[in-house]
């Protein structure tokens, strides 16, 4: 079995397999989802109940040069409508740098997410127009699957990287740092 497939057969009846359909219907703009619902699933799918990573919101990335923030809003209004126990996280990558300071404009969703704090988190799952899944892993899928700690290249030397990565092993103790 390829990773794609495994990380499909772990998402697909959890949480994050029930809310892509919906982010689906959004027709956001090169979306994709991304970050700690799919990095908490898959550890938690594979270390058990003793990691205590959960889902602490859903990030939804996309891609929109003309979009501003009301788009960002509307879409996170109609998932919370949908799903009222859960939070959402939706970000135009193309406006990233305009609200976040000292950060390089994004030229994609896919630039975006290649640049979050670690190897584990930068990891996009999306539903296409038929249904079927898609991935996005710049860096592979052995860092998630080994319960693996790796900062991206543009966060080796990043305090916040350092500083989550010691969160995420307090929390699981069987995730270990590269």
């Amino acid at each position: 079995m390829n990773s794609n497939t495994r990380l499909q057969m772990i998402l697909a009846d959890t949480p994050v397999g029930i809310v892509l359909p919906a982010i689906a219907q959004l027709n956001l703009p090169n979306w994709w989802l991304a970050g700690g619902a799919v990095r908490n699933t898959v550890w938690h799918s594979i270390f058990g109940a003793e990691c205590g990573l959960g889902i602490k919101d859903f990030d939804i990335a996309f891609f929109d040069i003309n979009g501003n923030r009301s788009q960002e809003q509307a879409a996170k209004a109609t998932l919370t409508e949908q799903y009222p126990d859960d939070q959402f996280d939706v970000k135009n990558q193309a406006s990233f740098a305009r609200w976040r300071l000292g950060r390089r404009p994004y030229t994609s969703t896919e630039d975006g997410i290649t640049e979050w704090l670690h190897t584990a988190t930068a990891v996009g799952v999306r539903l296409d127009t038929q249904g079927e899944w898609q991935f996005f892993t710049p860096y592979g899928l052995d860092d998630l699957f080994g319960g693996i700690i790796r900062p991206t290249p543009a966060h080796t030397h990043n305090s916040d990287a350092h500083n989550k990565a010691s969160t995420f092993l307090q929390k699981c103790p069987y995730l270990r740092l590269a």
